[in-house]
């Protein structure tokens, strides 16, 4: 199964850990972000995975040949030159994630013990062609999915905003879903990154919602019980650090 970690963000949240260090080498419980999703990904039987690099890149590609890429068949898309965004640097990938299966998207900065196979599974089956993690955790920004879990538009509560442009509130009742950073494609997509405005640096999300009108994206919602951190920012870092400790002490 094919997967690809996120791992090219500045980190600019979790300065200065990150002034001389990328992001997804911050370590969380003494062990590199980047490491444990890569384990977490393995232990579900991913075997093929795209990483991406910009900043501090080559420590990086240093890290991975150090542990014998930790046994996985690994890509590097490299992004040095020029940081793409989740949507261009997906897009870029596209080498090593098209073909006929589907491939999940992993944020490095996002630490996880929900079950990424099962996840990976239901997409495959449910013949959407994406699958995104989703939560109803307090946030400024939100996914607005109908009781099929489609996705139809966006909203930002702190200033109003609706996209895309034409999504009409009153039209189509929806509920307020945050997004985890881990999702699924069906290669399938690719053929709506043909449109120029999907050329370069591009953000996934609103890729989505200009295409989910014609096509199936859909939600994943989080199992109850699941532990999800977003480890990009020195707060919920600490309490990832926190939550392993308390593992630890009861393993």
């Amino acid at each position: 199964m094919k997967a690809m970690i996120f791992a090219a963000g500045l980190g600019t949240r979790l300065r200065p850990l990150t002034d001389h260090t990328p992001k997804a080498l911050v370590p969380v419980g003494g062990i590199p972000m980047l490491q444990h999703v890569l384990l977490r990904l393995k232990a579900a039987g991913f075997t093929d995975i795209t990483v991406n690099i910009h900043h501090f890149g080559q420590q990086i590609i240093d890290f991975l040949a150090a542990n014998g890429h930790f046994g996985l068949d690994i890509h590097i898309s490299d992004e040095r030159d020029l940081l793409l965004d989740t949507g261009g640097g997906i897009r870029k990938a596209r080498p090593w994630l098209d073909g006929t299966e589907p491939f999940l998207v992993h944020n490095a900065d996002i630490l996880t013990d929900l079950d990424l196979g099962h996840l990976y599974r239901h997409h495959a089956r449910s013949g959407a062609e994406a699958t995104l993690l989703v939560s109803q955790r307090h946030t400024s920004r939100y996914l607005l999915m109908d009781s099929d879990m489609q996705l139809h538009g966006w909203l930002n509560k702190q200033t109003g905003e609706y996209k895309p442009a034409h999504f009409d509130p009153t039209a189509t009742p929806c509920c307020e879903w945050a997004f985890g950073g881990v999702h699924v494609l069906s290669p399938t997509l690719f053929r709506y990154m043909a449109d120029e405005r999907w050329q370069g640096k591009f953000s996934i999300i609103p890729f989505y919602l200009d295409i989910c009108g014609t096509t199936r994206i859909q939600g994943y919602p989080m199992p109850a019980g699941t532990r999800w951190f977003d480890i990009g920012k020195p707060e919920t870092l600490q309490l990832a650090e926190q939550s392993l400790a308390a593992l630890d002490k009861k393993q």
